[in-house]
């Protein structure tokens, strides 16, 4: 009886810690359209159908705009490669944070609060939200996370228009909301939102 009552508990266990993180499948390292091309379609859209990303492009998406494309270096540069950014994400599902050395996505909060991702009323219909945070311990100074920050942005901007997705960057938010809401310390601000989806 304590053996299936410990099996039992086991399969509860591993059923939890799969809610807890979504495994996300390999980047795709060789895809995508030409860079002018992308320049030339690159645009800001806010209007968002009700399509959800593939984990395919949700895991290629983090990946460019935040991930390691070699052993300690990510694909965007931090100045003296302080690394300060992280990336969190709002799905239906719930709030993840992004870890990108082991591209997954880890559960911070369960449900869909992607109304509280900004003030704008299109967030609430865009499958994804990334929120970009800087931690400041960690950053040479406020100036070089802004700048930093930009360049993930701009990264989202080119893989959404080679893959036709729609996103549009966005700073207005309700920062003390989603500070609670992404559980964050004294030392981590949300510097920029971007809006990820298919067009309507």
């Amino acid at each position: 009886m304590k053996t299936k009552i410990l099996f039992i508990f086991l399969i509860l266990w591993g059923c939890n810690m799969n809610a807890q993180e979504i495994k996300l499948p390999a980047p795709d390292r060789v895809g995508g359209q030409p860079l002018m091309k992308l320049l030339n379609e690159r645009k800001s859209s806010r209007s968002f159908s009700e399509k959800e990303l593939s984990e395919q492009q949700l895991s290629n998406l983090l990946w460019a705009a935040n991930g390691f494309n070699r052993e300690d270096k990510r694909t965007v540069p931090t100045a003296l490669n302080c690394q300060e950014l992280e990336l969190y994400v709002i799905l239906k599902k719930g709030i993840y944070f992004y870890n990108a050395k082991e591209h997954k996505l880890a559960l911070v909060k369960e449900g869909d609060y992607r109304k509280s991702a900004g003030l704008q009323d299109y967030v609430a219909d865009a499958p994804l939200n990334v929120l970009i945070v800087s931690d400041t311990k960690k950053a040479a100074n406020a100036q070089y996370s802004y700048t930093n920050c930009g360049y993930i942005s701009q990264t989202i901007y080119l893989y959404c228009a080679s893959e036709g997705l729609a996103t549009v960057a966005r700073g207005s938010f309700n920062k003390e909301e989603l500070n609670g809401l992404l559980q964050l310390s004294k030392s981590q601000e949300i510097l920029l939102a971007q809006s990820v989806g298919f067009p309507k």
